[in-house]
C-alpha cells in the first residue's frame, strides 16, 4: 500500500461517483481522511494509510474549499459528521 501511495500521481476511476462533476468524491474523501485519522488515533495505531484519502482529496479539491472545511473543523461548525 506503502508504494501504491508513492507513486500516486491523481485520484482514480471510483464507481460511486461516476459522472464528470467530482465534488461529492471530493467532499468524501475529505470526511474518510478524517474519519480514518479520528479512528486510528483512538486505538493508538499508525495514521499512514489515511494518505491515501488526503492524496485525494487534494487532487480533487478546491484548495480553498479544504482550508474553509479546516477552519470549520477547527472551530466546531463542519457541517459533515467525523
Amino acid at each position: 500500500t506503502a508504494e501504491k501511495i508513492k507513486n500516486y500521481r491523481t485520484a482514480p476511476f471510483d464507481a460511486r461517483f461516476p459522472n464528470t462533476n467530482q465534488t461529492r468524491n471530493c467532499f468524501q474523501n475529505y470526511l474518510d481522511f478524517h474519519r480514518c485519522n479520528k479512528a486510528l488515533s483512538a486505538k493508538d495505531q499508525d495514521v499512514a494509510p489515511c494518505d491515501w484519502y488526503q492524496r485525494v482529496y487534494k487532487s480533487l479539491c478546491p484548495m480553498s474549499w479544504v482550508g474553509k472545511w479546516d477552519e470549520q473543523i477547527e472551530n466546531g461548525s463542519f457541517p459533515g459528521k467525523i
